[in-house]
């Protein structure tokens, strides 16, 4: 099957010395998690989930019927995780699990030494460079300080309210949705880290491909799906938009084919190849002295031209109404 055209040719992977997870962070994952802090009961339910089971308890949660991963146990994704670890120059090793679970799938868990678990289903279906881009974007959750709040938001979503009774009196729907919008912008800044983990653009798109629709590349075509991700965020009117809304308050990840669009946005707009140039924050002052205004400025873009579309779809449906009105009392 062809690869998808105008994407940067593969390259030996480059080690991105003290990269900075600022350096892929989408804007709105920053501006959203901001406003998850301030949700009324957030920190509360954090310190609360957090006091009840601790650190040993969420790592037994997790982990009680899963594989670690090391130089005897699944040794080949040992060293695809070695070569991850290394491109983006992180230590300490988080540990790394395999779930028997039939469904495609990972997730990085934890609080203060986080891990990462992947899914038995993806062992099957990816290659060794889409599993790359996986094991990168999972370490991008774990870079970010992802983790501690996807647990949270993994406990609220799957473990009965009888077994967290000390959670009783919090309002958590507002909670709850605040994580869902959080977590699929966090989605969209770890597809990026995978990208530079993995500096396989193909592979990472590839990834998103198979996840979308579980098959095998003899029977895909990245370049259609591709196309495919283009016509679902350009076409369609004014109730499409909201179906759209509707269909994703829900889900704790984006679409495949939205998140394929997004990560091909971001290569084309030069900031993939300008990172293997060496151009990017590095950990300590200087990413930390980035301010949070800029971040916000950008997601405020990044929702403004979705609010704006939306607006011009209802627009548009009102002028058409309009003009079909008159054109019926002109002929009368």
């Amino acid at each position: 099957m062809t690869e998808a055209p105008g994407l940067p040719t593969q390259r030996p992977r480059k080690i991105l010395t003290q990269i900075a997870p600022v350096t892929w962070e989408h804007p709105a994952d920053r501006a959203a998690l901001q406003a998850l802090r301030a949700v009324p009961g957030f920190d509360q339910v954090v310190k609360k989930i957090v006091g009840f089971f601790g650190e040993r308890g969420i790592r037994l949660l997790f982990q009680a019927n899963a594989v670690r991963v090391g130089p005897t146990q699944f040794p080949k994704l040992n060293a695809l995780y070695t070569d991850v670890l290394t491109s983006m120059d992180w230590e300490p090793r988080p540990e790394l699990f395999v779930s028997q679970t039939p469904f495609v799938n990972a997730g990085a868990f934890g609080m203060e030494r986080p891990f990462i678990v992947i899914n038995s289903g993806a062992l099957n279906l990816l290659d060794d460079d889409e599993m790359r881009a996986l094991l990168g974007h999972e370490l991008g959750h774990v870079m970010s300080g992802h983790a501690l709040y996807h647990t949270i938001l993994v406990l609220i979503l799957n473990v009965s309210l009888g077994f967290l009774p000390f959670l009783a009196g919090i309002v958590l729907l507002p909670i709850q949705l605040a994580l869902l919008e959080w977590y699929r912008k966090s989605e969209l800044s770890s597809d990026r880290a995978g990208l530079l983990a993995s500096q396989d653009p193909p592979a990472s798109l590839r990834m998103f491909l198979k996840m979308a629709g579980g098959g095998d590349m003899k029977e895909m075509d990245l370049n259609a799906f591709l196309v495919q991700a283009k016509e679902y965020e350009e076409t369609g009117g004014a109730m499409d938009r909201v179906f759209k809304i509707l269909n994703t308050l829900g889900q704790s990840h984006p679409f495949n084919t939205l998140r394929a669009a997004e990560l091909q946005r971001w290569i084309e707009a030069g900031h993939y190849d300008r990172v293997l140039r060496g151009e990017y924050a590095k950990r300590g002052p200087e990413a930390e002295s980035r301010p949070l205004e800029q971040d916000i400025d950008e997601a405020r873009d990044h929702y403004m031209k979705e609010a704006k579309a939306a607006v011009q779809d209802v627009v548009d449906t009102a002028k058409r109404a309009a003009q079909a009105f008159s054109d019926a009392l002109k002929k009368k």
